[in-house]
């Protein structure tokens, strides 16, 4: 998702009364731009100072920022280099003339300071309306709330914003303009936080309706992962696993046969009190979520496995989960082959 504007502006280098101040001229036949950098913040990377919009027929001040820190490069005679917008992470201009709203006519975006996610650069957006540049609450929500400018795509004339947090949670969001103001159609969270598990949520508007659903994966060939016991439901040929995290943490999880998630235990990944209790003896490992009881058998005899399944007690109702003994992996004893912090042995 990475983008090139390359825009040529043509500044004109003033110092006046201490300050540093450059005219910017070629962005747009309408309008140039004074950028003011505040004495003391020349050779700072990121510049105190004021950009103004100035109508170039008039020359009337028509917009004002004052920024605590502006980003731009000089080069080494003291020129600012061309100007790239570079998305979602890179450098992002501080003026970037594109048409926002589809509708033809170019909008401006101004730089105001570094509040988009990780300190990246946020903007103020001006749409261009009766011939007048009209700030846009709306579309400047989207320049400042997430991870720098948003993306403009003119084959959908949709637009589109990313925001993450750390190396494991990223939302991505689409949307549509209606009468100038930008609507989502679709958000994609995608969270890998839960390690082993990965979970997606999607949300999609048609219209006023709104539906959500969630998936969630896990793969069991992640380093740390140990696989203990596995088979599949007779029934329904989904997969019961139960797996351990670095030798200490015991889990259990619920496969549909397309591989996702349909439950897991424990719910919450970090350790907090013994999760799991085994009965060597009887070939059972136990656990309880809300007002459910799990019983995962394992009957031998003769020293081979003749039953395996899930006992489910539930509302003082009892199901029995019948697993595919052929289909079966490992064995309940293995999990006694280790010391796991979440299991109490009985």
């Amino acid at each position: 998702m990475k983008r090139y504007l390359t825009v040529l502006f043509v500044f004109a280098f003033l110092n006046v009364f201490g300050q540093s101040k450059y005219e910017i001229k070629g962005f747009s036949e309408k309008y140039k731009g004074i950028l003011t950098i505040e004495k003391g913040y020349e050779n700072e990377v990121f510049k105190k100072g004021n950009i103004a919009i100035i109508e170039s027929k008039t020359n009337a001040k028509i917009v004002e920022i004052d920024a605590e820190e502006l980003f731009f490069d000089l080069d080494s005679i003291g020129n600012v280099k061309t100007n790239v917008l570079e998305l979602p992470y890179g450098e992002q201009s501080i003026l970037i003339y594109q048409d926002f709203n589809f509708d033809g006519i170019k909008d401006l975006a101004v730089m105001d300071g570094q509040y988009s996610c990780y300190h990246g650069p946020s903007f103020q957006v001006y749409l261009e309306i009766d011939n007048k540049l009209i700030l846009s609450p709306e579309f400047t929500r989207l320049a400042q709330e997430y991870c720098g400018m948003f993306q403009t795509d003119y084959e959908t004339e949709t637009i589109h914003t990313m925001t993450k947090s750390g190396c494991c949670w990223h939302q991505f969001s689409t949307f549509k303009v209606v009468n100038n103001i930008p609507a989502p159609v679709l958000v994609v969270e995608e969270n890998a936080m839960d390690f082993p598990f990965h979970s997606t949520i999607i949300i999609e508007w048609n219209g006023k309706e709104r539906s959500e659903k969630m998936e969630k994966t896990i793969d069991l060939e992640q380093d740390g992962i140990t696989e203990v016991f596995s088979f599949k439901l007779t029934k329904n040929q989904k997969e019961v696993v139960v797996f351990n995290i670095n030798d200490e943490i015991l889990n259990y999880a619920l496969l549909r046969p397309d591989g996702t998630v349909e439950f897991s235990y424990p719910i919450e990944m970090e350790y907090k009190h013994p999760d799991f209790k085994i009965n060597k003896e009887e070939g059972k490992l136990m656990f309880e979520n809300q007002n459910a009881t799990y019983e995962i058998y394992e009957i031998n005899k003769q020293n081979k496995v003749e039953k395996v399944g899930i006992l489910v007690k539930v509302n003082g109702k009892r199901y029995d989960l019948k697993g595919d003994v052929n289909s079966l992996k490992g064995s309940l004893k293995d999990i006694q082959n280790v010391k796991l912090d979440n299991v109490i042995h009985e």
